[in-house]
């Protein structure tokens, strides 16, 4: 009993060391497991957070604009008062205020035409087409010699293809003027005719071999302007068509960027 007493109490003394948990859980056994302490590690140190930078404050609105938005609304006001309510002071009111609009607008515009005068940037009149009487005589002259030459240049590898009926009275008016057109400016016209029919001026006419058909040409009198050994063909015009018409029609589908604007214009047909 003493030996019992004095082991127990040996153990008791060598298990003042161990954790509390080895005790409380003696009805484990040996066989468990403890999970390892967590490693205790010192705190991050707070990371420099700069504060959020103060928004930008916003320009000032000039005073200008919050006065035209008071003369905006007022005018408003007065008008829907007076249809409203017609009265004579109502009406009088509204044409006050749209009269002092009206005169500010006439400054402006006043203002604006000094402006455009002493800056040639800036000039409508001096941009694109002019509204000069003799101004546009020289720009038309130019445009013309440009346009005849560029149509002369075509006349290397391209030809004009000319539908018609032999019983159409349009088509037998426009000839002439196709006629006047290749002589002019050296661009060949090739006659087709969709029905067998002849055209006076075109004797070397000759019948549509489905190339018609290709394009759909369900109206005459018809022209394409064509380029053989690519087979790109673009329509230039139906019905009938002054010179200046066709030259100026001719000179945009011969552009660049015509087929990048109107791609679905642009047909292309296979070479013979």
């Amino acid at each position: 009993m003493a030996l019992l007493l004095a082991g127990a109490l040996s153990a008791a003394a060598w298990g003042q060391g161990l954790p509390d948990t080895f005790w409380a859980d003696a009805w484990r056994g040996w066989h468990f497991y403890e999970d390892p302490a967590p490693d205790e590690r010192p705190p991050a140190p707070p990371r420099n957070v700069s504060p959020p930078a103060a928004p930008a404050s916003a320009p000032a609105r000039p005073v200008e604009l919050a006065e035209l938005d008071r003369l905006r609304q007022a005018l408003e006001d007065a008008r829907g008062v007076a249809v409203m309510r017609p009265t004579e002071a109502n009406v009088r009111r509204y044409m006050e205020l749209e009269a002092r609009v009206v005169a500010r607008a006439s400054a402006f515009a006043d203002v604006a035409r000094r402006v455009a005068w002493t800056t040639p940037g800036l000039d409508p009149t001096l941009q694109g087409r002019p509204v000069n009487a003799r101004a546009l005589e020289v720009f038309e002259e130019r445009q013309a010699g440009e346009r005849s030459r560029a149509i002369a240049a075509l006349g290397r590898d391209h030809v004009l293809l000319f539908f018609f009926r032999g019983d159409c009275p349009y088509c037998h008016a426009f000839a002439p003027t196709l006629q006047a057109f290749q002589q002019r400016h050296g661009l060949r016209v090739e006659a087709v005719s969709l029905d067998g029919g002849a055209m006076p001026g075109f004797a070397q006419a000759r019948r549509d071999n489905g190339t018609a058909t290709a394009l759909r040409v369900t109206q005459v009198p018809a022209v394409y302007l064509a380029q053989p050994f690519t087979g790109r063909i673009v329509p230039i015009g139906f019905g009938v068509m002054s010179e200046s018409q066709l030259v100026e029609r001719i000179a945009a589908a011969a552009s660049p960027d015509f087929e990048a604007l109107v791609p679905g214009a642009v047909h292309r047909l296979a070479r013979p």
